[in-house]
């Protein structure tokens, strides 16, 4: 059975928030960022982003504690767009969005936006300095989900759509992503 829920994925710096966001208001769905919250535990034990992920890597249970509410989402929730790497594990009856970038331009974009607007828990002198970050981020993000659950955030098959955000602006993306939702929830219920 599918679900009224929109689970967005992707790299780093790829625009999974922003999009979430302009598509929860879309549809008049409620939003919830794995990120966000991952970023206010970072705070609270006054680590960075990859801190915590490193952290994460030997405290198994800081990934549990946002796997099980995102489990809980899945079970009881409807009319719910979320932002989170592992969330279309969670929620398989979702639509599963996955959005690509090049580590690059990722990294390129997220210094952009903490110059701009600054980002919790998260800062960079350059951009080079982002792109090594957004390395090691990844590169622990993808073995802590390996160990922990054998599974490879990365990987488009598990993905109803995969869309390269190189390609298209926000507002492009948005729209995608809404066409396609739109699609899936009028095509058959159940898939054999």
């Amino acid at each position: 059975m599918k679900k009224r829920i929109v689970t967005i994925a992707g790299l780093p710096g790829s625009g999974k928030s922003s999009t979430a966001v302009k598509v929860a208001q879309a549809l008049g769905y409620e939003h919830f960022s794995s990120g966000d919250l991952f970023r206010k535990m970072a705070a609270e034990r006054a680590l960075t982003v990859e801190g915590i992920n490193l952290a994460a890597e030997k405290q198994q249970e800081l990934d549990r504690e946002v796997d099980e509410l995102l489990k809980q989402f899945g079970k009881g929730k409807e009319n719910l767009v979320i932002d989170s790497r592992m969330a279309f594990h969670w929620i398989p009856d979702s639509f599963k969005v996955l959005l690509e970038l090049d580590p690059k331009t990722a990294a390129e974009r997220t210094f952009a936006h903490i110059q701009k607007e600054g980002r919790k828990s998260q800062d960079a002198a350059t951009v080079d300095e982002v792109y090594a970050n957004t390395l090691k981020r990844m590169e622990s993000e993808r073995k802590r989900y390996r160990d922990l659950y054998q599974v490879d955030y990365t990987d488009k098959d598990q993905f109803d759509l995969v869309i390269n955000t190189a390609h298209y602006d926000l507002d492009a993306v948005t729209d995608i992503v809404l066409k396609e939702y739109g699609a899936w929830q009028n095509s058959a219920t159940d898939t054999p």
